[in-house]
């Protein structure tokens, strides 16, 4: 179902405001597209301006910065997310999620279902 980022039908007041205009392309929002971890899986999406976002459904690797220097390493689990604990047994990452990686756990960074890439930062590096 299609979600509208349109002003609100009453005021602070509870008085009921006129609509005097219809709703625009511009003003659609889009529904909540968990990322899994498998095969990548991707689509890219037309928005407002002629930009594109990349739609991300699902990925294997991630971008970890290792001190000052990025590696792309292979993602094994989700360990914590703090938007949804149900999100840790589904495996869904999300932007603050804490993920385990092939060299150690890694916080997300990157807004994976806008950005079409997960990058994250070293938090905790393997035990060797």
């Amino acid at each position: 179902m299609t979600q509208w980022n349109l002003r609100s039908n009453r005021t602070t007041t509870g008085k009921k405001l006129n609509t005097n205009k219809k709703k625009k392309k511009y003003e659609r929002g889009s529904d909540f597209l968990p990322v899994r971890i498998g095969e990548q899986k991707a689509k890219e999406k037309r928005v407002r301006g002629g930009l594109v976002k990349v739609k991300l459904f699902a990925t294997a690797t991630a971008n970890v910065m290792v001190g000052n220097a990025a590696q792309q390493v292979k993602i094994l689990s989700v360990v914590e997310n703090k938007a949804d604990s149900q999100f840790v047994r589904r495996n869904i990452i999300t932007k603050g999620a804490v993920i385990q990686t092939e060299i150690g756990k890694a916080r997300v960074t990157s807004r994976p279902t806008e950005d079409g890439m997960v990058n994250a930062v070293m938090i905790e590096e393997k035990k060797k």
